[in-house]
């Protein structure tokens, strides 16, 4: 899968511009504020319809202009489909698959698969549990497009289920009796939405797990495939990866011993959106500890690295060679770690790299060069 030719108009610094691109590795180079990112953010906005710089779109729209598009002609088994995504800030977004519109934006997610790499990924490892679900889910939809739906739903019916909760704790009499059965009601949507969103996050873990060993013992000196692991602590605690029905089963009955607690603080305690991916690192399960707090910055990197490694051959696994975008993330390593990234992904169908300057991209990714600056995209 590689993408043929993007084009942008009114998308960020851009008000308009065509780029043609090859297979192989593609850099853009340019100081930083002339517009390389927007580029390669453009690409992975059409994968996951979300940009890895910033939380919401409107920051995606060139500044007094109502809209932008993102349009990207992509050749995938010899075939070539133009995606297009109109963003509408305030308003549905809205997209098109050779020029035939969609019913809804979300539908295009999954055509074009990336995986993104730049100096935000040690948040990864240093952030909130909240970015490392955020990392999960976004795979996941990559790799089954259906979940968008299911995180949608999920999302829907918390809100809905925590407002309701708010109202119980000032409730009385009657107004409480209904407000319970109707509490009743969204725990069952909460339980069946996210007993799914779970199920799916849980095998996730273990398929994504023998890829993370061997991509931290690629990028750390001296590691085994031992050292980097990777768990899944949940509220709904189950063991191993059961089905569906199980995880509901457990799911309820937490619901059941934590209302009251929920109910005085007006806010759902169980479920995936409390549930944390944990990474740990040591030769074996007596010296192991979490990555987060303990871990050296190097060690960090390197773990950061290999969660982007590992998703990349995940992917791959599955039959599809996606995208692999280095934005930026040359300048935060030192020169065996650059190397050693560029050896593991140089052989990818195509790879798009950012840099302030040439001398950062390694002589292993040194293939068609694009120079940005001033809003223009020079090739050569």
């Amino acid at each position: 899968m590689h993408v043929a030719r993007l084009s942008l108009h009114d998308f960020r610094s851009y008000a308009s511009v065509d780029v043609d691109l090859s297979p192989g590795v593609t850099s853009f180079v340019g100081r930083n504020g002339q517009g390389k990112t927007n580029l390669v953010e453009a690409i992975d906005y059409l994968s996951r319809l979300s940009s890895h710089r910033v939380a919401s779109d409107a920051p995606l729209i060139r500044s007094g202009q109502p809209q932008a598009i993102v349009r990207a002609a992509v050749v995938r088994d010899g075939r070539t489909a133009v995606l297009e995504v109109e963003l509408n800030p305030g308003k549905s977004n809205r997209a098109r698959v050779n020029r035939s519109p969609l019913p809804r934006a979300r539908e295009i997610v999954g055509l074009v698969r990336t995986v993104v790499f730049s100096p935000d990924d040690l948040a990864l490892v240093k952030g909130d549990p909240g970015e490392r679900r955020r990392f999960l889910d976004e795979l996941l939809v990559l790799r089954a497009p259906r979940y968008a739906g299911t995180r949608a739903d999920y999302d829907r019916v918390l809100k809905q289920r925590n407002t309701l909760l708010k109202t119980l704790y000032s409730a009385r009499g009657s107004s409480r009796d209904a407000a319970l059965a109707t509490l009743a009601v969204w725990d069952d949507h909460l339980v069946t939405v996210g007993s799914e969103l779970l199920g799916a996050r849980l095998r996730l873990v273990a398929d994504l797990a023998p890829y993370l060993g061997k991509a931290y013992e690629a990028v750390a000196r001296g590691a085994s495939r031992d050292d980097a692991r990777i768990g899944y602590a949940g509220t709904v605690e189950v063991d191993g990866v059961p089905g569906t029905d199980r995880i509901a089963d457990v799911f309820r009955e937490r619901l059941a011993a934590r209302q009251r607690d929920e109910i005085d603080r007006g806010v759902t305690l169980v479920g995936p959106h409390r549930d944390e991916l944990q990474l740990t690192l040591g030769p074996g399960d007596d010296a192991r500890l979490p990555v987060k707090g303990y871990a050296s910055h190097g060690e960090s990197w390197s773990f950061a690295l290999a969660l982007r490694l590992a998703s990349y051959d995940l992917l791959r696994a599955d039959g599809d060679d996606p995208i692999l975008i280095l934005d930026d993330v040359f300048a935060e390593l030192d020169v065996e770690r650059r190397s050693q990234l560029a050896a593991l992904v140089a052989g990818a169908e195509q790879v798009l790299v950012t840099a302030a300057v040439e001398a950062d991209v390694p002589a292993e990714l040194r293939g068609e060069t694009f120079h940005v600056a001033d809003g223009e995209v020079r090739r050569g």
